[in-house]
């Protein structure tokens, strides 16, 4: 048996989550983009075909690569019963309240029986910049942050953040790109920030557990 072991970090590619964006340990840069769903089966042929050639010339616009994930996961109703049994407490008719609490174990017992899924549709934006020799990553930059340094190490830092930001650039007129693709298909569509990419990857990684938050942005939910 081997006496050290990976720490789930080093498996982990994601290096850091800045200014919506998130930074892989390759320099690499990712923004991503949570997208509303269409009942496509309801459509009218007419339709259907509109929405079909739209997507095609979307993606034949696009000259980079891009990742769709549609994430599956059972929906947290802790808040909804939470919210529920403090109305129950506030009301003052016995009736109410009675029919209150046979309605939260309802809610309880039904979906300990039949898991409630909420489909959330991803569209992912990367970016991998050109790296010379002898730059460094901005993956290399982030932990210095804050920190004391010398002058050498502050001009690396200050020109390493320049390309960032310059990276960065490239990355939002891509998004910006698929947004307005996404929009000419009839798609509500919006860019996910700090704190919902950090729920986002968190969910992802405990698949066992059910939402730790709520994400406010476009999803579908669907009895399975």
């Amino acid at each position: 048996m081997p006496k050290n072991f990976a720490n789930t970090q080093d498996l982990v590619s994601i290096k850091d989550i800045v200014q919506d964006t998130v930074v892989m340990k390759n320099g690499s840069l990712r923004q991503v983009i949570m997208v509303s769903g269409i009942n496509f089966a309801l459509k009218s042929e007419m339709e259907q075909n509109i929405v079909t050639q739209a997507y095609q010339n979307f993606l034949n616009g696009l000259d980079f690569p891009m990742q769709v994930i549609i994430h599956s996961r059972k929906v947290n109703i802790e808040k909804y019963l939470s919210g529920l049994a403090k109305y129950e407490a506030k009301e003052k008719s016995p009736l109410l309240q009675n029919q209150t609490e046979e309605y939260i174990e309802f809610v309880r017992g039904f979906v300990q029986k039949n898991a409630i899924m909420e489909k959330a549709f991803l569209v992912v934006v990367p970016f991998s910049p050109l790296m010379l020799p002898n730059q460094e990553s901005i993956s290399k930059i982030l932990p210095f942050f804050g920190k004391k340094n010398d002058a050498a190490e502050e001009k690396a830092k200050a020109e390493t953040m320049m390309r960032f930001n310059e990276n960065l650039a490239q990355l939002k007129q891509r998004v910006n790109q698929v947004l307005e693709g996404l929009l000419s298909i009839g798609l509500e569509a919006v860019v996910l920030n700090n704190e919902q990419l950090i729920e986002l990857f968190y969910n992802f990684y405990n698949p066992e557990t059910v939402e730790k938050e709520g994400v406010n942005i476009a999803s579908e939910k669907s009895g399975l």
